[in-house]
């Protein structure tokens, strides 16, 4: 299926998709509202019309999922996505926080040759600079099986695989700490009374909130 699709169109597929993740049941279009920071009215204008291209099943007061025809195309947009992000990190050195308004840019350029010969200049990656796994090219994509930081008992030891929260100032703050993607973290202590943690990280000791340990993947290694 070939639609000519806007950006607004595209944006709106990839919002409905990630949404879809963690959703019990088809989304709300408060929830899209609130991810795309528009109004209700508008997301409900947009969905309608992305029904009427058979791209979402919409039924008022049920909320929206996506049809296959549209899941293919989200999926293809996150991949644009994600390989642009790995390409500004690695060969332009921006930070992981500066690429995702760029990437947002970039992921609607339409040419298939041009996404394919990136993935081949990048040796194909499985994840992006946030630790988001990178779809292929027939739009599988594996979905993280990684644990939260916020699980693991005092005495862990573990490596930042990803975030969860990949906004600018989370990803900003995460930089100040000197967290990032495959920093090891021991965990020294965690606090009963708000569970923010007491970790060493590299020769430094240092206390981290409960809002940054439950968007951090990582993957759990030997214990003390």
């Amino acid at each position: 299926m070939n639609l000519e699709l806007s950006q607004t169109e595209e944006n709106y597929l990839k919002a409905i998709f990630t949404l879809s993740l963690t959703a019990s049941k088809a989304v709300s279009t408060n929830a899209i509202a609130e991810k795309l920071e528009t109004k209700a009215s508008s997301v409900t204008d947009m969905v309608k019309k992305l029904a009427d291209k058979k791209l979402v099943d919409y039924k008022k007061y049920q909320g929206v999922s996506l049809t296959e025809n549209g899941k293919g195309i989200a999926v293809r947009v996150i991949r644009k996505h994600r390989l642009w992000e790995v390409f500004l990190v690695k060969h332009l050195d921006f930070s992981w926080d500066e690429v995702h308004e760029i990437a947002e840019q970039l992921e609607h350029v339409k040419s298939i040759k041009l996404t394919k010969e990136l993935d081949r200049f990048l040796e194909y990656p499985t994840h992006d600079p946030h630790g988001d796994p990178i779809p292929d090219e027939n739009g599988n994509i594996a979905h993280h099986t990684d644990v939260m930081l916020s699980s693991l008992q005092a005495g862990s030891n573990c490596v930042v695989l990803g975030v969860k929260d990949s906004s600018k100032s989370f990803l900003k703050y995460l930089d100040g700490l000197g967290i990032k993607l495959g920093s090891s973290i021991k965990i020294i202590n965690i606090e009963v009374f708000d569970n923010s943690m007491k970790i060493e990280l590299g020769d430094r000791i240092m206390s981290i909130s409960h809002q940054i340990t439950k968007n951090l993947f990582v993957k759990k290694e030997l214990e003390c």
